[in-house]
């Protein structure tokens, strides 16, 4: 097991440790491990379904079934670009393509970000924009990536 492995085993079990006996605790443990760490390990669902008396099926099955979840770490900024309908009738399937081409952030289809009356929107590095060009999304991600 290496260093890496054994920290997110302990960050793991301090959130364990935080929010494993909430009524429902699953759903505000996955958010909790990937506020720690950027994501849900997959070596972390073994360890999760043990402390909260899950079988890992059913910890692996929350775990994929959410968009929201990641079991791989972000490279570059995360960039969420929304494809709910109202997005996507202003131009967010083109706006997800040219952000996929442009390089240097992770990218993230999400449904919905509460902009639907300036859209498209985007969310960069948790915060949101609207009404949103690729040309300003390529000014975005200048500012936040450096060269793309």
């Amino acid at each position: 097991m290496n260093h890496t492995d054994s920290y997110d085993r302990q960050t793991v079990g301090r959130v364990l440790a935080e929010r494993g006996q909430l009524d429902g605790p699953l759903m505000p443990v996955l958010h909790g491990v990937q506020d720690a760490l950027g994501h849900v390990p997959e070596q972390a669902v073994a360890q999760i379904a043990q402390a909260l008396n899950l079988s890992r099926a059913e910890v692996h099955g929350v775990l994929t079934y959410y968009h929201h979840f990641r079991t791989q770490p972000v490279k570059g900024p995360l960039l969420q670009v929304c494809r709910a309908e109202a997005c996507r009738s202003m131009g967010g399937e083109q706006l997800l393509q040219h952000a996929q081409g442009a390089g240097g952030c992770s990218v993230e289809p999400v449904y919905c970000l509460g902009l639907c009356a300036m859209a498209p929107a985007v969310m960069l590095e948790g915060q949101p924009y609207a009404r949103m060009t690729p040309a300003r999304l390529d000014e975005l991600l200048d500012d936040v990536g450096g060269p793309r």
